[in-house]
C-alpha cells in the first residue's frame, strides 16, 4: 500500500522520504544505509519504515 506518514514507533514523519528513497536505491547507485543518512533518517525504527515498505499501490489498484 502507500507508504506510512509517520514512523509506528516514534511517531516522526518519515513519508517525506520516500520518493527520494525510492529513486535513489532503484539505480542501483547508492547503497541505502547511505541515502537514509544523507536524508537525516537515524533511528532504527525510521529507517525500518523505509527500508521494509513494499509499493502494493498499482497492484491493489484495479481492484477497488
Amino acid at each position: 500500500m502507500m507508504v506510512p506518514v509517520r514512523c509506528f514507533t516514534c511517531g516522526k514523519v518519515v513519508g517525506e522520504h520516500w520518493e527520494e528513497f525510492k529513486t535513489r536505491t532503484r539505480e542501483g547507485d547508492d547503497d541505502p544505509e547511505q541515502v537514509l543518512d544523507e536524508l537525516g533518517v537515524e533511528r532504527h525504527c525510521c529507517r525500518r519504515m523505509l527500508v521494509s515498505h513494499k509499493d502494493l499501490v498499482d497492484v491493489v489498484a484495479p481492484y477497488q
